[in-house]
Formats: C-alpha cells, structure tokens, sequence
C-alpha cells in the first residue's frame, strides 16, 4: 500500500524506512513542504492508503482536519494535542479513519496494561517518572500522563505525581513506583531506539487500511 509520511524527523525517517522494509510505498514530507497543512489536498492524497504523522501538535491538528476532511486515513503519533481529541474523533466517525495514540510501542502497551494490574495493589502510593530527549516538546509526556490515567481510573481521586527529565537524546524511559510502608515495586520500559515506535506506527497503519472509524492504540495493539 501507499504510505504518506508527515514528519521527517528521528522517528517519521524511521517509520518511511520501516515501511519500505515491510513492502509499502512510501512518500514524505516536511513541515516545510505541507507547513498549515498545504499539502494535503485531493490530489495528493488519490492512492495513499493511510497517512501517518510524526509532526508537532500544532501541525497534527491541522494535519487530521485535511486528512479526515477528504476521508482519508491518519495514524497520529504526535502526542500533546489531546484538547482536540473530541473533535477529530467525532470527524473520524463521520468521514475517514483515525488511529491515536500516546506511544506506539508494543512493550510500552505491555507496560500500560502491568501498571493497570499494580493499581489495585490497596496500601500502595503511586508515582511516575519520565525521561525524554532534551527536544521533546511536551512535559509530561503523553505516554506518562495515560499511565497516570489508568492509575486513576483503578483509584479514582489517587494522587499521582509525575517526575519529567529531558536529557541528551534519550529515547524514552518510563518508571511506574508503586510505595507501601513495607516494600516499593517498580515497573519499567525503557526504550533503546526509536524503531520500536516506528513499526508500532507501520503496523497500526497496515491495521487501519480499508477502515472507518476513530480507536487508541490501546484499544487494537493485540489484533495486529
């Protein structure tokens, strides 16, 4: 199939070689080649499948509207642009497909679902603690605050704080504590590159093609 790449970046350069390696057609641009989302036009979406983005939030917003505007299909890996979320799902119901999600990691998706199990732990106080690349945009990171929320929705009202720490080129790391008066338990994923994201987000997309409708990656990661 046809893949549309929006980002040419660390992780949208790995998701176009990605792609490549698993058989699909690949275009990509950069902010400056699609900048208020120009590019996206009906002409230039006839025969792309799915697109995927890997911009900033302010560009993936825009990115969606073109895209869910026309019918088409976008995998969103661009994280920080949650407040609209109502919007472009309620688009993605009405017209075109779109697959969200705060990391694309197949381990980190493990992690979410560990760290939904050490929340009915009783007795226990909860933290996070996140490091990231020094040129990560958003503080938390989305992949932190969705592991506050399932904390959360386990223990309604529960406190949970979280740690942020932008260093070097650090490719994500996530700790989930879990701290009694007796012991502290300790979940982590740490990310040694960012291909793990890179063929969750190729994977996700070869899922998406054909489809209609709006889901988190959450809600799909275990039937790829």
């Amino acid at each position: 199939m046809l893949i549309l790449v929006l980002g040419k970046g660390k992780t949208g350069s790995l998701v176009a070689e990605v792609a490549r390696e698993r058989s699909h057609s690949v275009r990509a641009l950069d902010i400056y080649e699609n900048e208020h989302a120009c590019a996206l036009t009906a002409p230039n979406l006839a025969g792309v499948d799915v697109v995927v983005d890997f911009t900033a939030p302010e560009a993936a917003v825009e990115n969606m509207r073109a895209v869910l505007s026309l019918g088409g299909r976008i995998v969103v890996g661009t994280t920080g642009w949650y407040a609209h979320l109502p919007e472009m799902r309620s688009k993605a119901q009405k017209r075109g497909a779109l697959l969200y999600g705060t990391n694309f990691s197949i381990g980190v998706q493990k992690l979410f679902r560990l760290t939904a199990e050490l929340a009915r732990l009783d007795g226990y106080r909860f933290s996070i603690d996140e490091t990231h690349h020094t040129s990560k945009l958003d503080a938390p990171s989305g992949t932190a605050l969705t592991l506050k929320e399932i904390i959360q929705s386990v223990r309604p009202g529960a406190e949970v704080p979280i740690q942020s720490n932008r260093v070097g080129d650090a490719k994500g790391e996530h700790i989930v504590r879990a701290k009694s008066d007796m012991d502290e338990i300790e979940i982590r994923h740490d990310a040694f590159s960012r291909r793990g994201f890179a063929l969750g987000a190729v994977r996700g997309a070869e899922w998406l093609a054909g489809k209609s409708g709006a889901w988190d990656f959450r809600e799909i990661f275990d039937q790829l």
